[in-house]
């Protein structure tokens, strides 16, 4: 296990976010651990190349959020690191691309799914995301998932099929799916209400959806939220 004794210090000076990176490949280990190292709200306290590193040092390890990679053996080792650290968030960075592979790390208990050739900026999104409570894709394991609502069933788009919804309406899908009003969603982006009830008017258009608890279904179906932050009366609603 290879703590970032440097970190360590920064925890008690400001009290960051406490992150743990768990990949087999070196370059991408030491890579996130320089990037996130400068980011003033994140404290790097140390890395792994395998989940078992982790276990061997789980008693002294307290970590807010884990950065990890899975594999085409499955997800597996988000499975373990879930239940040695059930407080932390999981994030996955992850050469895998397929609708397979995003599913099973957001049923294996995943937070968010971010591709490796994703940028800096992605990452960090991602990163807010999670830390907020919010399920996170990046843009295009966001297109792997609702790719179903977007092909015509023989792998060619449809031509009146609507095009992907973006990382805004994303966003707005899962706060509409946890109960949150127009005005509420609103004054947390910081834009009008008619503007959040324009964007969720062609959310829904997108989708081919009627109301919130069609929203809210297709949110849970897709990993979005999870059931537990789902409106109950949307649910409910929806039969």
């Amino acid at each position: 296990m290879n703590a970032q004794s440097s970190d360590l210090s920064r925890v008690t000076e400001c009290d960051p976010t406490r992150v743990l990176i768990v990949d087999s490949h070196t370059i991408v280990r030491e890579g996130v651990s320089v990037l996130l190292g400068v980011e003033d709200h994140l404290a790097v306290i140390g890395h792994a190349a395998t989940v078992g590193e982790c276990l061997r040092d789980a008693q002294t390890l307290s970590p807010d959020l884990i950065i990890t990679e899975i594999d085409v053996g499955g997800p597996g080792n988000v499975e373990e690191l879930r239940r040695a650290f059930p407080t932390s968030l999981v994030l996955v960075l992850s050469l895998l691309d397929s609708e397979e592979a995003i599913r099973a790390a957001l049923a294996a208990g995943a937070h968010g799914y971010v591709l490796k050739e994703s940028g800096r900026k992605e990452l960090l999104g991602a990163i807010r995301a999670v830390l907020s409570g919010s399920r996170f894709l990046c843009e295009r394991a966001s297109a792997r998932i609702v790719s179903r609502f977007l092909d015509d069933g023989s792998g060619t788009r449809a031509a009146a099929t609507p095009s992907p919804i973006t990382r805004s309406e994303r966003e707005i899908l899962a706060m509409v799916a946890r109960g949150m009003s127009n005005k509420h969603i609103a004054r947390l982006r910081e834009r009008s209400v008619r503007t959040i009830e324009k964007q969720r008017a062609m959310l829904m258009r997108k989708l081919g959806l009627r109301n919130a608890a069609d929203l809210t279904r297709f949110a849970l179906e897709h990993g979005l939220i999870q059931r537990d932050q789902a409106d109950p009366s949307a649910q409910a609603s929806g039969g």
